[in-house]
């Protein structure tokens, strides 16, 4: 027989108590790539709101959570996320500086890490939609 070193579903056997790490921007990453990609899964929790983005929650176990944003055109918000991805419409980040104001696009299907909250607008003619993980 051989032995498991990895000790998968047991108790430490030298009494220490383990401890769950927070998810990697990694994981994260992967998690927001691998919902995008399967919006069957999701799709159907869209909510189109005109008054403003609307926060729909996916998923919140082991210390990530999950959700999508509608955003409405011309609407934007602050996002407290640490990976995002658009999944349709147009998307821009704005950041404000001292030397101006900057409007990043956001590109459909890529996920963007960051370091902080991040403000997002809606600049196109119709609504987005978009993944975040934090």
């Amino acid at each position: 027989m051989v032995p498991d070193l990895t000790m998968r579903g047991q108790d430490d056997p030298h009494g220490r108590t383990v401890t769950a790490r927070p998810p990697t921007v990694g994981q994260l990453a992967d998690r927001v790539r691998e919902l995008a990609a399967r919006p069957s899964d999701w799709w159907h929790s869209v909510v189109f709101d005109g008054s403003g983005p609307v926060r729909v929650p996916l998923y919140a176990a082991d210390g990530v959570e999950v959700w999508l944003t509608t955003w409405p055109p011309g609407h934007g918000a602050t996002v407290h996320g640490q990976v995002s991805t658009l999944v349709a419409g147009e998307l821009a980040e704005v950041a404000i500086r001292a030397d101006g104001v900057t409007e990043r696009p956001l590109r459909a299907n890529r996920v963007r890490v960051h370091a902080g909250p991040q403000t997002f607008t809606n600049p196109g003619p119709a609504y987005a939609v978009s993944l975040h993980a934090a």
